[in-house]
């Protein structure tokens, strides 16, 4: 795999890229495969991909050096290029400070690589006080004649006389060796990961206790992609952000579109704010069915999946894990195991916690996790005329996806749905009817022309149901990272994604598998350890019943 990351002041013009490469038809071919996935981009991380997932490119938009502090990686090789916000022959003069030259020593190796074109002898002393020993230093006169460019200026290397320290580093970064996996769950979260886990050579096996994947809340029949949206653009809002620009490209690179997803563009009411509040039109915004997008996942070469496997209990066995079904049988062996079973990853935790208390895994030092039961209600087209239906899906409190293919005995049609209902699973399940009447109100209040037109459907039981329940945390945030505290731990988890899991699960497979690589993070590292696993303390202080329409406080 081949990691870019690039950090810039400004998004680029995509039609000044463009037009500026009209003349070389190579280079424009390259410019018109970037082009879509620079839409909405924005200040903070964006993760671009191509070449199936093998290219990753990490724009990072915003200022030099806190953009550089954000990062979570030891580069091969360090490129300055001229600011184009200052004067031609000056390599990011404006934003260059001696903060910044220890900032981009922090994202070094010894002996990585560092060139900077036209004149930069204002980098010089910086760069030598920050651990770099520079070979040239005038214009034309690389080490190399023969083989360097000729405009370059500053040739280093990170060669630091004292010894590297990365207590600040409170990731891991060091790349494991690649091996065997068993990802524990096969829903949203745990198809993820393994096809993240898999790009970079891994071989995984996923067990489920289904049958079948996405048996779970993951095999919702259609679901929004959206961003969550804030007043101070929360933790919840920026990660959202991330997680459904990675899923949109999941989705063009694996489904069908107008059959398994389509990017309509979501319309978001404002219902809880005060009166007056402006709608909100996501255009980067889609439907899509996870159960499509589960299998695609689960289909990529190295994935195997297993079903009718329930795993009760973990043996470690050397530097292996031994994973058991209920009658002790041994179901897989694998180096590493991740626990992507939503609840069900508690108990398997409190065995371990029992089994095995040298690992010093201790339950609650984890989210507090709870099981929340949904249902949607849905219908074919019929009886209605197209105009009564929005032509795009609207959400808010609850949300309306209009337009979505179904394939019925008689052949492929239309069906809408409304949902969904939030009951935690602590409490005595509701009946399907008042589940029902739930939805309607939620309907009335997104789309009152649509809620009168369909009451009468909802009054004859003319409604189909589908139900689940899905896993949410204290803090509606999910929980991604390792589970016991060493060099190379052996156990991480992979769950809680809520109603989130469209928005969140491509985002926290990409960040697990980055870690296991030592690659740079799709995400700040600030926002990355938001996500820590092993969060428990805080997230315990937090309510578990709050409305699901109300706002989350998100801020860090």
């Amino acid at each position: 795999m081949l990691h870019y990351v690039a950090v810039t002041a400004a998004p680029p013009d995509i039609d000044e890229l463009l037009a500026g490469m009209a003349s070389s038809p190579e280079l424009l071919l390259l410019a018109q495969e970037l082009a879509p996935q620079c839409l909405g981009l924005s200040t903070g991380f964006q993760r671009l991909t191509f070449d199936g997932g093998h290219v990753l490119l990490t724009l990072c938009v915003g200022n030099l050096t806190a953009m550089l502090r954000a990062q979570q990686f030891a580069a091969d090789s360090i490129y300055l290029t001229p600011d184009p916000a200052d004067c031609p022959d000056r390599c990011a003069a404006s934003n260059w400070r001696v903060w910044t030259a220890k900032a981009l020593a922090r994202c070094c190796r010894r002996g990585t690589t560092l060139v900077a074109p036209v004149d930069a002898d204002h980098l010089y002393a910086d760069l030598t006080q920050c651990g770099f020993e520079l070979s040239t230093k005038q214009a034309g006169q690389p080490t190399d004649p023969e083989a360097a460019p000729t405009n370059i200026s500053l040739r280093a290397q990170f060669n630091p006389r004292w010894t590297i320290k990365n207590t600040r580093n409170t990731l891991p970064a060091r790349a494991m060796a690649v091996s065997s996996c068993a990802v524990i769950g096969a829903g949203l979260a745990g198809a993820s990961v393994a096809a993240s886990l898999a790009r970079r050579g891994w071989q995984v096996q996923v067990l489920d206790q289904a049958h079948t994947p996405a048996a779970g809340a993951s095999g919702l029949p259609v679901g929004l992609v959206v961003p969550h949206v804030s007043a101070d653009d929360c933790v919840l809002s920026r990660l959202s952000r991330s997680g459904v620009r990675l899923m949109l490209q999941q989705a063009r690179s694996l489904l069908r579109q107008g059959q398994d997803w389509d990017a309509t563009g979501v319309l978001e009411r404002r219902l809880d704010g005060p009166p007056g509040v402006p709608d909100i039109w996501h255009p980067q915004a889609a439907w899509l069915k996870p159960t499509q997008l589960v299998r695609a996942w689960l289909a990529q070469p190295g994935i195997t999946f297993q079903g009718d496997a329930k795993v009760a209990a973990l043996r470690q066995r050397g530097d292996e894990w031994e994973l058991l079904d209920t009658d002790g049988g041994m179901l897989h062996r694998a180096s590493r195991v991740v626990f992507a079973n939503a609840g069900g990853a508690m108990a398997l935790l409190e065995t371990l916690q029992a089994r095995l208390p040298a690992l010093n895994i201790r339950v609650n030092q984890f989210p507090v996790m709870q099981g929340v039961r949904g249902q949607v209600s849905w219908a074919m087209h019929t009886g209605l005329p197209d105009e009564t239906f929005p032509p795009f899906p609207i959400n808010g409190a609850g949300s309306i996806v209009p337009w979505i293919p179904v394939d019925e005995d008689c052949g492929q049609n239309l069906a809408w749905f409304v949902g969904a209902s939030y009951q935690p699973d602590s409490q005595p399940p509701a009946p399907d009817e008042k589940n029902h009447a739930t939805n309607l109100a939620r309907l009335h209040k997104l789309s009152p022309k649509l809620g009168q037109a369909l009451a009468g459907k909802f009054a004859a039981g003319a409604v189909n149901a589908w139900k689940n329940t899905r896993c949410v945390t204290a803090d509606r945030l999910p929980a991604v990272g390792p589970l016991d505290q060493v060099d190379h731990p052996g156990l991480w988890m992979c769950a809680g994604m809520g109603s989130r899991g469209l928005s969140f699960s491509m985002l926290c497979a990409e960040l697990l598998a980055a870690r296991w690589s030592g690659e740079p993070l799709p995400i700040d590292a600030g926002l990355a350890r938001t996500l820590e696993a092993r969060r428990g303390a805080d997230c315990h202080r937090n309510r578990l019943d709050r409305s699901p329409e109300l706002p989350v406080s998100c801020a860090p």
